[in-house]
């Protein structure tokens, strides 16, 4: 049991919930998988290019209805089938991204950690 209160969780699974653009097309390229402070993994529907670096572009809705944008840029080191057929999962590191950014992932890890209840709750 105290190993996993005591374990730290790197990467949070958000499968089919923030779309990823393409910076400058407004193109959509795919979701977002997983995220840490480093880089992150892509579920696309078409198998990306390893190598090349690219502008990426976060659409995060706000409580208020309003949508913040955060651009990235990030090469792509891997891509591979994803279990779903149709789908290829490509691996991210992050060449540059904005305070937002970790603030974003700061948030994400929050929200989908798990915390001991209290003996009283």
């Amino acid at each position: 049991m105290a190993k996993f209160i005591e374990r730290r969780i790197e990467r949070h699974q958000l499968p089919y919930y923030l779309k990823v653009y393409n910076r400058y097309t407004d193109q959509p390229i795919g979701y977002l998988g997983n995220v840490s402070e480093a880089g992150l993994m892509l579920i696309s529907q078409l198998p990306l290019l390893v190598g090349p670096d690219f502008e990426l572009q976060l659409k995060v809705p706000e409580a208020d209805g309003s949508v913040q944008l955060i651009n990235l840029t990030a090469s792509c080191l891997w891509c591979q089938e994803d279990a779903t057929p149709g789908h290829y999962d490509s691996g991210f590191m992050l060449l540059q991204a904005p305070a937002e950014y970790e603030q974003l992932v700061q948030v994400l890890r929050q929200y989908f950690s798990f915390l001991p209840m209290s003996a009283s709750a």
